[in-house]
């Protein structure tokens, strides 16, 4: 079901031929709030505390002292990471969001390497 799922996908993604919309909002939404949201879905997204505790335990010496404080240090700079990293993500999308909005060949091009890796995924989940 998992390939004819991602067969579709590509199929319904190379069918579509309407313009990418991006809406404008009449205000931006606080910082704040956004951080907010982004820790809730953090949170509530179980494969991150099963990554803490299956990834994270390895690199702290079990039993001696200062392990809970070195593990919580471990995670702290994980999430800092995870944070720069997110935020180059975010800026260089907004960098050329309206460039290839603005673009329909380029939005084409887009919709041909997304279905193209989906038939990718749907072929890796096939002989898996």
């Amino acid at each position: 079901m998992g390939v004819g799922y991602l067969l579709f996908m590509a199929w319904d993604m190379l069918r579509d031929r309407g313009a990418l919309s991006v809406a404008e909002t009449t205000e931006p939404t606080p910082v704040h709030r956004m951080i907010g949201r982004a820790v809730l879905v953090n949170l509530l997204n179980p494969k991150v505390p099963l990554f803490f505790a299956a990834f994270l335990p390895q690199f702290v010496p079990p039993g001696e002292a200062g392990s809970v404080a070195a593990l919580l240090w471990l995670g702290a700079v994980f999430m800092g990471l995870t944070l720069v990293v997110f935020a180059v993500y975010g800026l260089c999308a907004a960098a050329v969001r309206d460039r290839l909005s603005a673009r329909p060949g380029a939005m084409t091009g887009l919709r041909r390497v997304f279905a193209a890796c989906f038939v990718g995924l749907s072929a890796r989940l096939a002989v898996a």
